[in-house]
């Protein structure tokens, strides 16, 4: 008889606070899924790594696993490194002959839902201003984790655009904290040009960490030099009950079918402009030598790697390059602390 159990696959993060949110996630879907056992896991960093997660799986005799992204965009991450990991675990179960059989989700991407939760978190930076400031005469900075792949950027400025224009902002902008460009020093830099009373600082991401701190701290530092305008710092998504009920619904689309990715502008399988040798490049990880190397509260048992954070955009080891990594606004172009 078949025990289905489900896996949720997080990127990690040197932050444990970031880690204990990722953590409520999986606390979620257990109360949401009271008969099927849930664990998570991580690709580098913290632990459990994603292993960890599915030997726990298999030892309580589960064969049958429902992995599901714990990442809002379908990128790399979600399109190679996760699926390269199940895929390996996979075949290390087959070779000693006790299967286990995968389903694997859509990662969070372009949601009414999620849209919803962010409309309510920018919402929540506006009621907590004592200024009157229109939304015509709002600029709204969505930042996005930035990456390689244009098609997780390109969700990311839809998703701007669906919000900037739903709530009625005068103006909407849209920087990334790595990777890609523009960053959010240079674009907040950009938008103080264009003469609007106040400026809402809006980080879709789902959890804290590294970079939603860094893309704070930014924010502080371009609003001091700029008193006559108003910066409001909304919070991410976190665990807003939409969010949740997003992951929820990943859950049952595996069950259901509905989790094809759309790969019409994936770089992986078509020829996109600017990233054509990445087409057909094969689904390796590139984890290996940062899993389970601990959060900062572990720095003691790193070995000597010199990591900041899993979401920091400092990482050493290699991910896909930018085309465009020198443009002079690009990532070659940032610092550590500022991007």
């Amino acid at each position: 008889m078949t025990m289905t159990g489900i896996m949720v696959c997080g990127h990690g993060s040197r932050d444990v606070e970031a880690i204990t949110e990722f953590s409520q996630v999986a606390e979620g879907l257990r109360s949401r899924f009271p008969d099927t056992p849930v664990e998570y896991g991580f690709l580098e960093f913290a632990r459990p790594i994603i292993r960890d997660g599915l030997e726990a799986l298999v030892g309580r005799g589960v064969d049958s696993i429902l992995a599901v992204p714990g990442m809002l965009l379908a990128a790399g991450h979600v399109k190679n490194d996760i699926v390269s990991v199940l895929n390996d675990y996979k075949a290390e179960r087959e070779g000693a002959g006790q299967p286990v059989e995968f389903g694997f989700g859509r990662a969070l991407d372009v949601d009414p839902r999620l849209l919803q939760a962010a409309r309510d978190r920018i919402e929540e930076a506006e009621g907590a201003s004592a200024q009157v400031v229109t939304r015509a005469e709002t600029l709204l900075m969505v930042v996005g984790r930035g990456t390689s792949d244009p098609d997780a950027n390109g969700d990311i400025a839809k998703i701007a655009r669906m919000i900037g224009e739903g709530m009625g902002f005068g103006w909407t902008e849209v920087s990334y904290s790595g990777v890609a460009f523009p960053l959010v020093a240079p674009g907040l830099e950009h938008a103080v040009k264009l003469g609007y009373q106040r400026i809402i600082v809006f980080p879709y991401f789902l959890f804290t960490g590294i970079l939603v701190k860094r893309i704070y701290s930014i924010a502080d530092e371009i609003a001091a030099l700029n008193p006559s305008i108003e910066f409001l710092k909304a919070p991410y998504l976190n665990d807003h009950p939409l969010v949740l009920e997003t992951f929820t619904s990943r859950v049952s689309g595996i069950r259901e079918g509905d989790n094809t990715m759309n790969c019409m502008s994936c770089k992986y399988r078509e020829q996109v402009i600017g990233f054509e040798a990445d087409q057909g490049a094969p689904q390796v990880g590139h984890h290996h030598h940062v899993q389970g190397i601990g959060t900062n509260a572990d720095k003691a048992d790193d070995h000597g790697h010199s990591h900041e954070a899993a979401d920091d955009g400092g990482h050493t080891h290699t991910h896909t390059p930018h085309p465009h990594t020198d443009h002079p606004h690009g990532p070659g172009q940032r610092s550590p602390e500022r991007v």
